[in-house]
């Protein structure tokens, strides 16, 4: 297995198995920069390791990954003391306007590590337990033997069985037809309405089973559940106790449609159903709440996982709990190992990461930091789903999936 297919994640909140599309991606060329540098100071947790940031190598990787069809990258790698951040190519394909480093973006499913952490929190409080059923918490969205069997802990490791909402909420892309990502583009949803949606559908499994099953529907169920215990909503919850507590200054949930600050247009290519693809950075994101609504910069993502991981934001037993990884089925089918929020990778030779990634429509993000903390990178593009499907539905490779494969490499691991 590539070391791109290891640290991919499958981009799970990006909706990458709903339905067989045919296509081809042509992202439009776009002239590139990158910028650099280094500054001085440590991050939480790190060692010096031999595997240092070689700026020239990371900023060539990066420049392949536009060349290939991305309009832009950005990110940033720590070790050590050391950060470099860079970006390459254009935020917005009609201006030519570059990317930047700093840009803020819409990060996915990364919010799922958010959600987790403050329902642990609760856990820490006595106000939630982990192998108590939900039912006891959310009878009425939950109700009947159900509820009973599915416990807290269940809905963080995707083992409840609950199938995920979106098929169902976007219903067009079942029939290979990008409709209801336009319908749905500034329609409300309730996490209620949505959660209904899941668990009227055929279930993905038994409650508690060996191997999980990615849903999104848990991470809404969990949303909830904190609103029931802490008397006010998931969202202001998790930003006043993990987000303040992190010390981010650039992450939040989106009050509207729009993002603010500097940002970059999000290019959704659906498999070659959107040519060109479609700028989708203007978008409610009632459609995923806690599950992958968050807005953050690449700098932010490494200083949470960075406290995270060093026990900062949740108690070193609270942490243990979090990295017990079971067997989860992605939505495109691959297996990953996932714990309570956090997955679980291994790079041979290179260490064992945490983290999470995610995809939303036209941003894809991903945050990996090393288990001692001596490593970190956080990357994002504004492009998605640019692999063609075969006739059969099966994505096919593109020249951005290699350059991506490079550019992580070099970022995890160096020389």
């Amino acid at each position: 297995m590539t070391l791109r297919s290891k640290i991919r994640l499958s981009l799970i909140a990006g909706v990458a198995a709903l339905t067989a599309c045919a296509g081809t991606v042509a992202a439009a060329p776009a002239p590139h920069t990158t910028t650099a540098g280094t500054t001085a100071g440590t991050t939480a947790g790190t060692k010096a390791t031999p595997t240092r940031v070689e700026p020239a190598r990371l900023r060539t990787a990066m420049d392949d990954v536009h060349r290939a069809g991305v309009p832009g990258v950005f990110g940033e790698v720590r070790d050590a003391g050391r950060t470099w951040r860079g970006a390459s190519g254009v935020a917005d394909l009609a201006t030519g306007r570059p990317v930047s480093p700093d840009m803020r973006q819409r990060v996915g499913s990364i919010t799922k590590t958010f959600t987790a952490a403050a329902v642990m929190q609760q856990v820490e409080r006595g106000r939630i337990r982990l192998d108590a059923p939900v039912g006891a918490y959310l009878p009425d969205l939950v109700p009947g033997e159900r509820g009973r069997r599915i416990t807290v802990r269940m809905l963080l490791n995707n083992t409840s069985g609950i199938p995920d909402y979106i098929p169902y909420a976007f219903p067009s892309l079942q029939r290979n037809s990008p409709t209801s990502l336009d319908d749905n583009r500034f329609r409300e949803f309730r996490p209620a309405e949505l959660i209904a949606l899941g668990l009227a559908a055929p279930p993905a499994g038994e409650p508690g089973g060996p191997t999980g099953v990615y849903s999104n529907t848990n991470w809404l169920l969990l949303g909830q559940l904190l609103e029931r215990v802490t008397g006010t909503t998931a969202e202001r919850y998790i930003t006043r106790h993990v987000i303040d507590r992190a010390g981010l200054r650039h992450t939040g949930f989106p009050d509207g449609p729009t993002i603010d600050g500097p940002h970059a247009r999000m290019y959704e290519s659906l498999w070659g159903l959107l040519e060109p693809p479609r700028d989708y950075s203007v978008y409610n994101m009632s459609w995923t709440g806690t599950g992958a609504a968050l807005v953050s910069t690449m700098d932010d993502l490494n200083r949470f996982y960075a406290r995270l991981l060093d026990g900062r934001i949740v108690s070193r037993s609270s942490l243990a709990q979090m990295q017990r990884t079971v067997p989860v089925r992605a939505l495109d089918g691959t297996m990953i190992e996932y714990g309570l929020g956090l997955h679980k990778v291994v790079v041979p030779g290179c260490g064992t990461f945490w983290g999470h990634d995610g995809s939303v429509w036209g941003a894809g993000t991903i945050s990996l930091t090393r288990a001692d903390g001596g490593r970190q990178m956080s990357m994002a593009v504004n492009l998605q789903r640019w692999n063609p499907r075969s006739a059969e539905g099966t994505p096919q490779p593109h020249p951005i999936d290699t350059a991506l494969e490079t550019l992580y490499d070099r970022s995890l691991c160096g020389t």
